[in-house]
């Protein structure tokens, strides 16, 4: 059904061509898990109608981000991410103190900012919003988080949820797949209760002049942790992308006991994970260190992305460093 609506949509768009249109370099990673062949060609030429549109197939890690690089040096207009959250993330580096504005097309699993941003999760919906922006085009700025020199758009993490997210990239075949959805579930659990309850990473959080002890912390510049469908799951109230601050959760110590009350708060829209006494919530800072008070290697993630186990990680704010249009 999606490829047939698309056809009828590169039909359209053709019909509305302009003569002066934007440049557009969209960037596709071929290994997404909602990406194939045939819906990638039909969405570039649905863009065709009114964009002038050059598209290229990431080839490794750090391909997009020097792809942005370049770019943004030859004066494109925008840069499409078309895949997911981690396409996201290497555009957001390479395109970071640029005037080369980001857009999104779903192509992933979540596509956290995409939701963000207002762009519709559907592709053919997301396809004719892309469209749409022509006749409205209003680039604007937000922020990006930083963990270790490295940008994120809206969430890093030092601890279980990097852990989590090392554990699905060990098999990113169950990641691709119709089971990805429970295979989430499982790695998150799994993770928990290997990783997290007998002997959990230990490490020192330096806030605002103190100091507190957790085995994982979750650090963010917008208020969702990531999406259930279109469900955001809100870690971090009230934190938006251009407010020029840093919030999110230290979590203090986890018993078996503790992670089901953990989860429903953070599933539930009217009760805070802040309420929880193994949670120390915090927001409206500028920077947040982290150190391993055992000297153990701790994993970071940045955007849903396993960067690396670490000793420390220390995160801070660049207010305003990328420009989007939605």
């Amino acid at each position: 059904m999606a490829p047939r609506s698309l056809e009828r949509l590169v039909d359209a768009a053709a019909l509305t061509a302009r003569t002066q249109r934007k440049r557009m370099l969209v960037i596709v990673n071929p290994c997404a898990s909602m990406m194939d062949g045939r819906l990638r060609n039909l969405v570039i030429a649905a863009l065709h109608g009114r964009y002038e549109v050059d598209a290229v197939d990431t080839q490794a890690r750090g391909h997009a981000s020097d792809l942005c690089r370049e770019a943004a040096h030859e004066g494109y207009d925008v840069v499409v991410s078309f895949g997911g959250d981690g396409t996201v993330n290497e555009i957001a580096n390479g395109l970071c103190g640029s005037q080369t504005p980001l857009t999104c097309l779903p192509g992933g699993a979540t596509n956290a900012l995409c939701k963000m941003l207002g762009i519709p999760g559907d592709i053919i919906d997301a396809t004719e919003h892309l469209l749409a922006m022509t006749d409205d085009w209003r680039p604007r700025r937000i922020d990006l988080g930083t963990a270790n020199g490295r940008c994120f758009t809206y969430s890093s993490g030092f601890g279980v949820d990097a852990s989590i997210s090392k554990r699905i990239d060990r098999q990113p075949h169950l990641k691709r797949s119709r089971l990805r959805d429970g295979f989430f579930v499982y790695a998150a659990v799994e993770t928990a209760l290997r990783e997290y309850i007998r002997n959990p990473p230990r490490m020192d959080v330096h806030v605002d002049g103190e100091v507190d002890h957790a085995i994982s912390t979750v650090v963010q510049n917008a208020a969702a942790l990531t999406y259930l469908k279109d469900k955001p799951l809100v870690l971090a109230p009230g934190a938006t992308l251009d407010g020029g601050t840093l919030a999110g959760v230290a979590l203090r110590g986890v018993r078996p006991r503790d992670i089901g009350p953990i989860a429903l708060r953070l599933l539930s829209s009217k009760r805070s994970i802040a309420g929880h006494p193994q949670v120390n919530c915090f927001r409206d800072i500028k920077e947040l260190r982290c150190v391993s008070s055992d000297g153990r290697a701790i994993a970071l993630h940045v955007d849903g992305d396993h960067v690396g186990d670490v000793t420390e990680a220390v995160f801070g704010i660049r207010p305003g460093a990328l420009g989007v249009v939605s």
